[in-house]
C-alpha cells in the first residue's frame, strides 16, 4: 500500500510539473463558476453596487469568502483582508450669493462650489493670474480671497484644470487664504453641464481630521480677459444648504507569496473595481437597477480567476490582487490604495489592470495600453492561445487609460495597462449597455468569457513568471516616473 501511495504522489508531482502556464490557465478557468460569480455579484439583490450601499458591503464579504475559499493570504502588514477606505458624501450647497468688488453674482447662474461647507466669509480679494506656485508666493494672499484663473496658461483640458484647482488650493490654505475663485472658460465641457454635474451628491475621499475644514473653493462662470481685478476689492461669499456624511468603505487585499526565493520580493499586482452605479431611473423596461455585468463584474471575476489560479499554484513573483471600491465615483479605491499601499511602491513592478464598458467583437480582447509596456508580445501570445487577437485601444479619444484605476498606479510610474472585453468602437453595441439598467447577467456571452479569462490568467500567469520584470516603453508618458520610481 505504501509502494502504491509513494507511486501515486511521485506519478502526480511530476504531472504537475510537465504543466504549461497555459494548460494551469485552462484547467482552473470554467464558464459555470464563472456565471455563478457573475451572476452573484450583478444580482438585483446586491442593487447595483453603489458607493456606499448595502449591495456593496455584500459583494465586499462575498469576496473576502472567495480569497479564504481558495487560500488566498492577507497582504504583508495588513490584519484583514479589507482595507478601510474613508470616504464622505457631500450634498451640496443649495443657495448663496458671492459679491466681489462692486458686482454680486448669482449661485449656478454664476458660480458654483468646487469644494467647502456651508461658509460666510469677508474680506479683500487679490487676483493671481493662474495661480502659479510663483504668482502666489509673491502676493500678499493672507486673510484674502484668492481669484485665480483656471488651469496653467498651458493645458486647455478642464480635467486637468481639476488636478490642478485642488493644488492651487492646498497652496491657498497653506500661505494663509481666506478662499479660493477660479474663473472657468471652457467650450469643452459647457458651464450649464459642469453645474448640473456638481449640483448632486458628491462622494471623495475624507483625507482630513474631524475636525476638518475644507477651504471655500468656487469655480465662476468668466473668462480671465472678463474679469474686472481693478476698482473696489472688498468681497463676501455666502454659501449655505450643504451637508457632509462621512462613512467607511473597502478595497479588497489578497496575498500569493512568489515561488522563487530572489523573484517573490518582486509583486505584480492584479486588480479591477467591484463597485458600480446603484439605482437610477427605471429604463422603458421598468428596471431601474444598474446591475453592471460588464462594468465590473466580469473584470472582478477575472482577478478573481486569477487569485484561484496563483494560489493554488504560485508564480516566481508574488502576487497582489486588489479589487477597489469607489471606482465610479473618481477611481477613489485606487488613489487611496496607491496612497496607503501595505507594501512600498517600488515592490510593485506591475499592475494588470480588469475593467470593461462592454463589448462588440467576441474575436478579440482590447487591451488599453497593450503596446505601452513590455509585456505587449506576453498578453498577445496569452490572448492567441485561446483564440483571441488582442488589440490595442481603438478609441483613444475616449482617454480611457486615465480612466480607470490603472492610472492611479501609472501616475506613481507603475506601467498599469488594462485587460478588457473586445470592442473596437464606442458604438451603439457599447452605450447599449454601458451604465444602462439592462447590463444584466442573462446578457453575456460565457462561451466567449471563458476564452477571455483564461486569456487574462495565462497572460497573468506569464508576466509573474517571466525572466525580467516588464517596463514602460521608452518614451511612455510615464516612462521617466518609472525609472525614479525604481530608481
Amino acid at each position: 500500500m505504501k509502494k502504491i501511495l509513494s507511486l501515486t504522489f511521485i506519478l502526480s508531482t511530476l504531472l504537475s510539473f510537465s504543466q504549461t502556464d497555459k494548460d494551469l490557465a485552462e484547467q482552473s478557468v470554467d464558464q459555470n463558476i464563472i456565471k455563478s460569480h457573475i451572476g452573484f455579484l450583478a444580482s438585483d439583490e446586491l442593487e447595483g453596487r453603489d458607493t456606499p450601499s448595502r449591495g456593496l458591503k455584500v459583494a465586499a464579504k462575498y469576496l473576502e469568502s472567495r480569497f479564504i475559499e481558495y487560500g488566498v493570504q492577507m497582504a504583508p502588514g495588513m490584519e484583514s483582508y479589507f482595507q478601510p477606505v474613508a470616504m464622505k458624501k457631500v450634498s451640496p450647497a443649495n443657495t448663496g450669493t458671492l459679491i466681489l468688488g462692486n458686482s454680486e453674482y448669482k449661485f449656478q447662474d454664476d458660480f458654483f462650489m468646487l469644494e467647502g461647507d456651508n461658509s460666510n466669509i469677508s474680506g479683500d480679494f487679490v487676483f493671481v493670474n493662474y495661480g502659479s506656485d510663483e504668482d502666489l508666493e509673491k502676493t500678499e494672499i493672507e486673510g484674502k480671497i484668492v481669484v485665480a484663473i483656471c488651469g496653467d496658461g498651458e493645458s486647455d483640458s478642464p480635467q486637468e484644470w481639476f488636478g490642478q484647482s485642488a493644488e492651487k488650493r492646498a497652496k491657498v490654505s497653506e500661505l494663509g487664504g481666506l478662499a479660493l475663485v477660479e474663473l472657468y472658460n471652457s467650450p469643452q465641457i459647457p458651464w450649464n453641464f459642469l453645474v448640473r454635474y456638481f449640483s448632486g451628491d458628491q462622494v471623495v475621499l475624507d483625507e482630513g481630521g474631524e475636525d476638518e475644514k475644507t477651504m471655500t473653493h468656487l469655480w465662476m462662470n468668466r473668462s480671465g480677459e472678463d474679469f474686472n481685478a481693478s476698482g473696489e476689492k472688498n468681497a463676501s461669499i455666502s454659501i449655505s444648504g450643504s451637508n457632509i456624511e462621512k462613512f467607511n468603505s473597502q478595497n479588497i487585499v489578497g496575498f500569493v507569496e512568489g515561488s522563487d526565493n530572489k523573484l517573490k520580493d518582486e509583486i505584480i499586482v492584479y486588480s479591477a473595481h467591484y463597485d458600480h452605479v446603484g439605482i437610477g431611473q427605471a429604463d422603458a423596461n421598468g428596471d431601474s437597477i444598474y446591475n453592471g455585468s460588464r462594468d465590473n463584474a466580469v473584470g472582478t471575476v477575472t482577478v478573481l480567476s486569477a487569485a484561484q489560479n496563483f494560489a493554488k499554484t504560485p508564480t516566481k513573483r508574488s502576487a497582489m490582487f486588489v479589487l477597489f471600491t469607489g471606482e465610479e465615483k473618481g477611481l477613489l479605491g485606487s488613489k487611496a490604495f496607491v496612497d496607503n499601499s501595505p507594501v512600498d511602491l517600488s515592490k510593485i513592478v506591475y499592475c494588470f489592470n480588469s475593467d470593461n464598458g462592454g463589448y462588440n467583437d467576441t474575436s478579440k480582447a482590447t487591451i488599453i495600453g497593450l503596446t505601452r509596456t513590455t509585456a505587449e508580445e506576453m498578453i498577445i501570445e496569452a490572448c492567441e492561445a485561446f483564440g483571441l487577437d488582442a488589440i490595442e485601444d481603438p478609441a483613444p479619444e475616449q482617454g480611457l487609460f486615465d480612466r480607470s484605476d490603472n492610472v492611479r498606479f501609472a501616475a506613481k510610474g507603475i506601467p498599469a495597462p488594462t485587460f478588457s472585453m473586445g470592442f473596437t468602437a464606442f458604438d451603439d453595441e457599447i452605450t447599449k449597455y454601458y451604465h444602462q439598467a439592462g447590463d444584466n447577467p442573462n446578457t453575456l456571452d460565457y462561451v466567449y468569457l471563458e476564452k477571455f479569462f483564461r486569456s487574462y490568467v495565462y497572460a497573468c500567469r506569464m508576466i509573474g513568471n517571466a525572466k525580467k520584470s516588464p517596463f514602460w516603453i521608452k518614451g511612455d508618458k510615464y516612462y521617466e516616473a518609472g525609472k525614479e520610481l525604481y530608481k
